[in-house]
C-alpha cells in the first residue's frame, strides 16, 4: 500500500444516553453502528475490497457481514453459510454496501422500537429456532459490531491513513 496523507477525524466520545437499560444498550449499539459505517464510507473502492490481513478480512466484507448479522438477529433472515457473509458481491461498491447496512439498521431499529420488555424474545420468524431475548440480542450486537469496528479502524488506517471515528 502506498503512503498517503493521513486524515485524522476527531474521535467521538461515547454516547450520552438515558438512564434506562434499554436506552444505554440502544445508545451504545447505535454509536458503534455509526462508527463502522463512517469508517467504511468514502474508502477507495478497490482498497476497501482488498484483503488487509492474511485472513482475507476487508472493509466491505466486514460491513457486508454486519448487515447479515443485523438482518439475522433482528429481522429473522436465515444464513446458511456464515463465512460467505464476509465477502461483498463483486459488483457492490462502497456506497451500495454502506446503504444496505444502514437500511438493515433502520429496519432492525423499527423492530426494536416495538420491544418494550428486554427479557422478552425478539419477534422474529425462524421456524424451529427459539428467538433470543431482546437484551441478549442487543448485547450480542454491541459485542459483534464493536469487534468488527476495531478491525475496520485498523484496515482503514492501512488503506489511507484515516484514523478516528
Amino acid at each position: 500500500m502506498t503512503a498517503t496523507p493521513r486524515t485524522r477525524r476527531r474521535d467521538t466520545p461515547p454516547p450520552r444516553t438515558g438512564d434506562s437499560e434499554a436506552e444505554v444498550l440502544r445508545g451504545f449499539l447505535d454509536y458503534l453502528r455509526a462508527s463502522i459505517a463512517a469508517k467504511v464510507e468514502g474508502a477507495p473502492g478497490p482498497e476497501a475490497r482488498a484483503a488487509g490481513v492474511l485472513s482475507g478480512t476487508n472493509l466491505l466484507g466486514l460491513l457486508h457481514h454486519l448487515t447479515s448479522v443485523e438482518r439475522t438477529t433482528f429481522l429473522g433472515d436465515r444464513v446458511t453459510d456464515w463465512p460467505s457473509t464476509f465477502h461483498a458481491a463483486p459488483e457492490d461498491g462502497v456506497a451500495e454496501v454502506v446503504a444496505r447496512y444502514r437500511e438493515a439498521v433502520t429496519e432492525a431499529n423499527a423492530v426494536l422500537d416495538a420491544c418494550t420488555d428486554l427479557g422478552a424474545p425478539l419477534p422474529r420468524a425462524q421456524p424451529n429456532k427459539p428467538a433470543p431475548s431482546v437484551r441478549w440480542a442487543l448485547t450480542h450486537l454491541i459485542e459483534e459490531t464493536g469487534r468488527h469496528a476495531g478491525h475496520a479502524d485498523i484496515l482503514r488506517e492501512l488503506i489511507d491513513g484515516s484514523t478516528g471515528r
